[in-house]
């Protein structure tokens, strides 16, 4: 079995943060696929990664603090992930929350109608895939993957310190 440090694995989570980050803003500002206002929360752990990581490696002392913190924000991007495929899918219901900006903007005659010409994307439609799965799919998928790593380094942190 192959075993890499802990710093690779952590700059693995800082690769794997970036790229994300990169896609999300590529497919949206380059592709022209609008994301819905989950999608959009769905990249702040990635964000909060980043500089987390950062910060890591500039002040190791605080590891173990900064491990227990990314473990909590990849755990909340794992529900929120499940929350939003449940909508794709038709599990749940969609919330106000899939139309918070909307309710929060919309103030004239004018502005409902420049509203409704805009092109707005639905929490429950899925506008892009990447062999076959939406992008909330691979969230999940990542956000597990970053989880179990990221716990991993903390329960094995005295031993491989």
């Amino acid at each position: 079995m192959i075993y890499f440090s802990k710093n690779s694995y952590l700059i693995f989570i800082f690769l794997i943060s970036l790229v994300a980050l990169f896609s999300a803003f590529f497919i949206e500002y380059i592709l022209g696929y609008q994301p819905c206002y989950l999608c959009k929360i769905e990249r702040i752990p990635y964000a909060l990664s980043i500089i987390i990581l950062l910060l890591n490696f500039k002040f190791n002392y605080l590891e173990k603090f900064f491990l227990i913190l990314l473990i909590f924000i990849f755990i909340f991007s794992t529900l929120i992930s499940i929350y939003h495929f449940g909508i794709e899918q038709g599990f749940i219901k969609e919330s106000i929350l899939c139309d918070l900006k909307n309710a929060s903007e919309i103030l004239s005659k004018e502005e409902i109608l420049k509203d409704l010409q805009e092109k707005k994307s639905n929490c429950k439609d899925v506008t892009f895939t990447i062999f076959g799965l939406s992008l909330t799919t691979l969230n999940i998928i990542l956000s597990l993957i970053i989880t179990t790593i990221l716990t991993k380094i903390y329960f094995g942190y005295e031993k491989k310190k």
